[in-house]
């Protein structure tokens, strides 16, 4: 007779048969493998709550190989989330909450975004670091109230990216002992077998990153995945990863282990079989037999007393430790600490001026000691990007409440771990590299914006104006590519005091991601006794300098750019032209502004306008207007001091002046 555990796993497999096949669209084959291990975990291992799913000290699961989305579907709506039958039959349909990869936020019990592959391999390793960081803070002796686990399953194609790599040497070089990853072994891919671009032994690489690795022969063997699992939670020291041979298309008599279960539906008369194979009914869809939702929601049930025996010993820890207690539901309640702002730095004019990255360094440890969730570091460019918190320790393998970290040269890395951690409620994590390189944290800089989460993006030498490295290290086209992503705010301050400005703005901001870009160069700072004052960066774009009387003329633009504007203004002056000048710091949220500022900045009527910025002129047309004109940059940079590529390149008080006039003509 046929288990109540079986019955439940072949449940599984069916529904996700039947949905990908109703959808017309989907992966099959892999939630139908997995099924065993889907069981084992919502199961046996997992510490959850469905009617509390952000219940503080749950286990995160990460489905990494989101593709198999499905299997998290089924589970979900088995142990009791508010997901029910009919989202399961609506997958992959408009509007709908189960979309075609799981999708933070929009179904309660997905804690992250996936589908790009390796990008859930590496944001449960930023979630590693935070349940560390928060028990380092918080745990007291018999007090262990944040002591959760990381879960995630992971394809072979998350193996196979290099993000999965970079990920895999951090978390090792850090022994995560926290993180538990099954590595779904089905050796097939969308164009065959995996042999055809793969046969490195996974198990010696992981070795050698310094992992726990198991290797789990059978992947319907139930008891033998969960001895593993247990094996893994008892090893404290290293991340655990533990390779499941599973068999894709499980119970498919025509498509078991061959592409064709991966990536389509397996059609009408296959998905039959499939029934008939696991002793369904052929005729009928979406079935659920009650006996296996009874088992299933009786193990969701259980999470609820989990959570009361954890409120419980909060309730003693709030007594025993009060201040610590109510920091930690400050934080965490996404709110910041009274007087946070009382040290914000406040910069003299000076016409020989500051980086605005070394601005941004002085405001990140001016606020550091008041803001202890503020965390982060650099990819290997500390140094170089100042971001490092001087009155405070690095995070390592000894000490979890460091707050600088190393990432390594691990870019895309980085990216991915930051959207991690900052899914630790209460923390707000930075990570700073060249602007360059931000291509290389693409794919986590856009699954941060379809979150609407906020990490902090710090990308420094921002321009062509860094001077001697050259074309391959001087951004063009980077600017507009970060403003392009919808969700993303991107501020680019003009002087010291904009930048101290632009923190405050990005820690008070909400929806999305934030990247401050900031200069090599030193640039001067502006006299906000003579000029308006950097807190007007909070509108996005606002007047700097006026003329008396009706402008004839308005000059715009962004960072280091902006000083070439003032001292034009003042050469047009002579000239008896009347010109306003705009510091434009972020296009995203002077758009979000009202129609009447938008017009007292830029009235309708004045038509010629210059924007200055040095990187792509794409987007600027949208401010300028037909009447208007753009110096930025079409072509890549030049090797020599920053000083003479800015000049080259037409970024010089003089080029502005005459680019002015010629629009007066």
């Amino acid at each position: 007779m046929e288990s109540i555990e079986q019955l439940g796993i072949n449940t599984v497999r069916v529904l996700s048969a039947d949905a990908v096949q109703k959808a017309n669209s989907g992966h099959p084959g892999t939630p139908m493998g997995l099924a065993p291990i889907g069981d084992v975990l919502w199961t046996k291992v997992l510490n959850y709550n469905p009617r509390d799913p952000e219940w503080p000290n749950r286990d995160r699961f990460i489905l990494s190989a989101g593709h198999a989305c499905m299997l998290q579907y089924c589970f979900l709506y088995l142990t009791g989330y508010d997901v029910t039958l009919d989202d399961l039959e609506n997958f992959r349909q408009l509007h709908s909450k189960t979309a075609g990869h799981p999708e933070y936020g929009l179904l309660p019990g997905i804690e992250v975004t996936t589908g790009p592959l390796g990008q859930g391999f590496a944001n449960g390793v930023g979630m590693a670091i935070g349940q560390q960081y928060m028990a380092s803070r918080y745990n007291k002796p018999g007090f262990d109230i944040l002591n959760y686990k990381i879960y995630a399953i992971c394809s072979d194609g998350d193996i196979m990216e290099g993000v999965s790599a970079e990920a895999a040497s951090l978390a090792g070089h850090l022994k995560l002992g926290n993180l538990i990853y099954l590595y779904d072994d089905n050796k097939i891919t969308i164009e065959g077998d995996t042999s055809i671009a793969f046969n490195e032994d996974v198990t010696e690489r992981f070795q050698a990153y310094g992992w726990h690795v198991q290797s789990v022969a059978d992947g319907n063997d139930v008891e033998a995945i969960h001895t593993a699992i247990i094996n893994a939670q008892n090893e404290t020291n290293r991340p655990s990863l533990i390779k499941v041979r599973t068999h894709i298309g499980f119970g498919s008599p025509n498509k078991v282990d061959t592409a064709a279960a991966h990536g389509s539906p397996l059609g009408k008369d296959e998905v039959r079989l499939v029934k008939e194979n696991f002793g369904f009914d052929p005729d009928k869809s979406f079935v659920v037999p009650k006996e296996v939702l009874d088992y299933y929601r009786a193990r969701g049930s259980a999470g609820v007393k989990k959570e009361q025996d954890w409120k419980d010993l909060y309730a003693k820890y709030k007594e025993k430790y009060a201040s610590e207690a109510a920091e930690y539901e400050l934080l965490t309640s996404g709110k910041l600490p009274e007087g946070w702002k009382d040290n914000l730095p406040v910069f003299k004019p000076d016409a020989k001026g500051i980086a605005t990255r070394k601005a941004s360094g002085k405001t990140l440890n001016a606020i550091a000691d008041k803001l202890p969730l503020l965390i982060g570091g650099s990819a290997d460019l500390s140094p170089s990007t100042d971001t490092e918190l001087d009155a405070f320790t690095s995070f390592s393998d000894e000490n979890h409440s460091g707050r600088n970290f190393h990432f390594g040269i691990r870019e895309h890395a980085m990216g991915a771990v930051l959207n991690g951690m900052v899914l630790t409620k209460g923390i707000i994590p930075f990570g700073a590299t060249f602007l360059i390189f931000s291509d290389y944290m693409r794919p986590p800089v856009r699954l941060a914006a379809i979150m609407k989460i906020r990490p902090v993006f710090i990308y420094t030498h921002d321009s062509i104006g860094l001077g001697e490295d050259g074309t391959t290290h001087q951004p063009v086209e980077q600017l507009i590519g970060l403003r392009s992503v919808p969700n993303m705010t991107v501020i680019r301050p003009a002087d010291a005091n904009e930048t101290v400005q632009a923190w405050r703005v990005t820690l008070e901001h909400s929806g999305g991601p934030v990247a401050l870009i900031l200069t090599r160069q030193n640039i001067p700072i502006i006299d906000q006794d003579k000029y308006a004052k950097a807190t007007n960066l909070e509108k996005g774009a606002y007047i700097l300098s006026d003329c008396e009387g009706e402008p004839q003329v308005i000059l715009m633009g962004t960072g280091s750019e902006v000083h070439l504007l003032l001292e034009a203004q003042e050469k047009l002056k002579e000239q008896s032209i009347r010109a306003r000048v705009v510091s434009f710091p972020c296009w995203e949220i002077f758009d979000q502004q009202s129609k009447e500022y938008k017009e007292s900045v830029f009235p309708k009527n004045i038509r010629k306008r210059l924007a200055v910025e040095a990187g792509s002129p794409i987007g600027w047309l949208k401010y300028v207007t037909d009447d208007g004109d753009v110096i930025g940059i079409t072509k890549f940079g030049e090797s020599a001091p920053g000083d003479e590529v800015m000049k080259e390149y037409g970024f010089t008080v003089e080029n502005v002046v005459t680019k002015a006039k010629a629009l007066l003509k």
